[in-house]
Formats: C-alpha cells, sequence, structure tokens
C-alpha cells in the first residue's frame, strides 16, 4: 500500500474527430515513443475499415460492442496467507476493465506479425465485436481462472 497520498487521476482527454474518451484512450494505448499523430492515423484508419459497410450507423458503435465482448467481469489477484499464496477472485471495477480489454486487444493486435498494426487492429476489433478472438479468448481463460478459484474467495478483504 502507498504510504503517501493517494494518486490523483488524470482526466482523459477526449479525440479530435469522434470526440470520444474512449478512443482517446485507445490512441494513448496505442501510442509509442509520444508519436500521437501515428496513433491517431493507425486508430482512425482502423475505425474507418471497420465501418465501411455501416455507413448511415454511428462508427463508434462496433468499437463499443468489442470493448464490451473483451472486458473482464472477474479477475484474479494473488493474496498470501499464512505463508501461502492464493489466487483469490476479485471483481473488476470498470475502469480496469475498459484498460484491460484496450491493453489485450492492442497486445493482440501487435502480435500479428506480417500485417500492418491498421489492418490488425481493425481485423481484432471486428472479431471481438462478433465474440470470437484472440482478446475475447483471453477474457475467458481470466474469467475460467476466476471461476476455478473460487474457493478461495473468503480470502477477500
Amino acid at each position: 500500500m502507498a504510504r503517501r497520498r493517494r494518486a490523483e487521476k488524470r482526466q482523459i482527454i477526449p479525440d479530435s474527430r469522434y470526440e470520444s474518451q474512449v478512443v482517446g484512450r485507445l490512441i494513448s494505448a496505442i501510442m509509442q515513443r509520444g508519436k500521437k499523430s501515428l496513433a491517431q492515423r493507425i486508430v482512425y484508419g482502423a475505425i474507418d475499415s471497420v465501418n465501411e459497410n455501416n455507413k448511415d450507423g454511428d462508427p463508434l458503435d462496433i468499437l463499443t460492442k468489442a470493448l464490451e465482448n473483451v472486458k473482464p467481469r472477474l479477475e484474479v489477484k494473488s493474496r498470501r496467507v499464512g505463508g501461502a499464496t492464493y489466487q483469490v477472485p476479485m471483481e473488476v471495477p470498470p475502469e480496469r476493465q475498459l484498460a484491460l480489454a484496450m491493453r489485450w486487444m492492442v497486445g493482440n493486435a501487435s502480435k500479428r506479425k506480417g500485417v500492418p498494426l491498421q489492418k490488425a487492429l481493425a481485423s481484432e476489433i471486428k472479431e471481438a465485436s462478433n465474440g470470437q478472438g484472440n482478446s475475447v479468448k483471453k477474457r475467458d481463460d481470466v474469467h475460467k481462472m476466476a471461476q476455478a478459484n473460487r474457493a478461495f474467495a473468503h480470502f477477500r478483504f
């Protein structure tokens, strides 16, 4: 635990095109070495390619559906009790749910070798919105781990 004061939450700056805080966070998750314009180009290109068939609808619908399908509800945290370490299932706060979902989607998109990140992110978003793909599999694995360790739920403090 921190011995000083609690860390202040940074205000999330919405992106310039959609005025969405979610897209702003996704751009920040993609960004490396401070190259924000490159990250914006990647994210906007991925959103545009995902929404090619959906001309009349909101372009962020598929992205929000994909994030909802990837967000974990439970995760395990290590608790040390009397010399033994237990994997205790805990509920995930909403801010962490979104952060984990974005981290998993960006990580799985960057793992796709031989494909530009823009196309890889677009395909990851498409697959996640359909309830498939590596990000949804990661969420299912985390839920299975929490389900398997529910016997240790009484160690929750």
